[in-house]
């Protein structure tokens, strides 16, 4: 390897090293990497690989992380996939080598982190932002891209691995899907003090019902009309909550929907509350003797 690459300057808080051997655990050859970089696709992700027991890839940003703000170099990480069978607060701490072959030397550039990293349910991706500079790379002198050809490679050391505290993330959605559902009941003055469900609709990822209680629960039992929306688990991952803006109406059949009951709230829905609503939705008496009735 040139004296200029022996020199080259490693990410912040990396060791940049020179090795003859191949890594161990995974390698990647790009063809016609000049067509990934100037492609619409900002990032590639490697095949699958195993090591110290995990499952993980390799995530290449040709042109540096924009969402990081990087320019003029190539981002390059590791990334933990497949933990979907780790026991709640899993982490794991590993040590592990980046490589990028010298064609002209048959030897690689070694980037490593300077001490262990932690990957867990929040962070499943660690790596450079400067892994290299597009300027170092792009030139044939240094052997890191012959023939519009380069190859990757990694190492990874599993050093353990151990329960961390529980975390969350909290997704907002720019549009937040909307959704609309009518429930005509039959026969209502037929029902007794058994609560009514709904048909399943859906809205977004998830499915809800309504929950009518004829004659009451709760504060409103015997005397009002109890509504509720309620969020079906069955679409819920686990430990996840969905917040609503919801509005819950009874129809005015006669007149304009300036008639109407409505109730409006906005709501966390999740495993330990899955309903939100009204145990005095509307007095028994008021809907006897307006329109909400129909024949």
């Amino acid at each position: 390897m040139t004296e200029f690459v022996r020199n080259i300057s490693p990410p912040p808080g990396a060791v940049a090293t020179v090795s003859d051997a191949s890594p161990i655990h995974y390698m990647v050859k790009i063809e016609l990497f000049s067509l990934l970089a100037k492609s619409a696709v900002e990032t590639f992700e490697s095949g699958i690989f195993e090591a110290g027991g995990y499952k993980w890839k390799l995530v290449l940003y040709p042109n540096g992380n924009k969402s990081r703000n990087v320019k003029d170099y190539i981002s390059l990480y590791l990334a933990m996939v497949d933990t979907s069978s780790l026991p709640p607060g899993w982490e794991v701490n590993v040590i592990f080598r980046l490589f990028l072959l010298d064609q002209i030397t048959d030897s690689y550039l070694v980037i490593q982190a300077g001490k262990e990293r932690s990957f867990h349910g929040l962070k499943l991706e660690c790596g450079f932002d400067h892994f290299i500079q597009l300027s170092t790379f792009n030139d044939a002198r240094h052997g890191f891209l012959l023939g519009d050809t380069c190859v990757l490679g990694a190492e990874v050391y599993v050093c353990g691995e151990r329960s961390r505290g529980k975390g969350e993330v909290l997704s907002m959605a720019k549009e937040p899907p909307t959704g609309k559902y009518t429930w005509k009941i039959v026969n209502f003055s037929k029902l007794d003090e058994k609560p009514e469900e709904s048909p399943l609709f859906r809205t977004g990822d998830h499915q809800w019902k309504i929950l009518l209680y004829p004659k009451g629960k709760d504060g409103g039992m015997g005397t009002h009309l109890s509504l509720y929306l309620a969020l079906d688990l069955e679409t819920l991952p686990a430990g996840c909550r969905v917040y609503a803006d919801l509005t819950l109406r009874i129809v005015d059949q006669l007149y304009s929907r300036a008639y109407d009951d409505i109730g409006r709230a906005k709501r966390w829905f999740n495993a330990p509350s899955s309903e939100s609503g009204w145990s005095k939705f509307i007095s028994l008496g008021s809907l006897q003797s307006t329109n909400y009735l129909g024949c």
